[in-house]
């Protein structure tokens, strides 16, 4: 899943940018609003994470900008204001959730973590399709009750097919929605990693999970059942 970090303050917002590649997640920064509202719309990202107070364009301009624009993604905004009002203002400008200066990393993962589960449909952090259950708090898979050893990127790929399991997505999807921004990307990657997916997931060749369609990308056979979010 991609997630787009607009914050001001250097340090926050590397701090931020590790924390979510390291939750899994890939990641594009702006610094101001301006670079920020590019990257919202023009960028394919999941979920965006907007600082309120920041120089160029102010952060509730950047969601009533991009919501006006049409982008429809999970917003979650960070204010450092005690008035309640600002957030009030926020979350009628278009956010989805709000976090208030200073918190804690972990808060704001686990923002992100229910955001996307509920873009998604889900209400469970544990996703399942077929014989597959994904974790997404602790990223953890299991097969049939199983667990396996998936690397970071076969982790995102698997969530991301997961989360629209039964849906073609094309490989160019996949490369946008995996790599960021600024990444040298290999055409050849995502067939390699999809086949080491495919292998861990199926080694006995039982139920052959990826289906690919040629010219057209990769589709997760199963549906969805997780329960949906209400």
């Amino acid at each position: 899943m991609r997630v787009l970090v607009i914050e001001d303050e250097a340090l926050l917002r590397e701090q931020l940018a590790q924390a979510l590649r390291g939750a899994g997640y890939t990641v594009d920064v702006a610094a101001d609003g301006t670079e920020g509202l590019y990257a919202f719309t023009e960028l394919p990202v999941d979920l965006a994470i907007v600082d309120l107070g920041l120089p160029r364009l102010g952060g509730l301009d950047v969601v009533r900008r991009a919501r006006a624009a049409g982008k429809r993604i999970p917003v979650l905004i960070l204010t450092a204001r005690d008035r309640w009002q600002d957030k009030v203002e926020g979350l009628q400008a278009g956010a989805d959730d709000y976090v208030t200066k200073p918190f804690q990393v972990e808060e704001v993962l686990a923002r992100v973590q229910a955001l996307l589960r509920r873009a998604g449909g889900y209400a469970d952090p544990v996703l399942r399709v077929g014989p597959i259950a994904l974790d997404t708090r602790t990223q953890d898979v299991q097969v049939d009750g199983k667990w396996i050893e998936l690397t970071t990127f076969e982790y995102r790929l698997l969530e991301y097919l997961v989360l629209h399991a039964g849906e073609v997505v094309s490989k160019a999807e996949l490369t946008d929605k995996l790599y960021e921004q600024d990444f040298e990307r290999d055409s050849n990657t995502i067939e390699v990693f999809v086949g080491r997916l495919r292998r861990k997931l199926d080694p006995d060749d039982r139920f052959q999970p990826i289906e690919t369609l040629r010219g057209r990308g990769y589709r997760l056979q199963g549906a969805r059942e997780t329960p949906p979010a209400r």
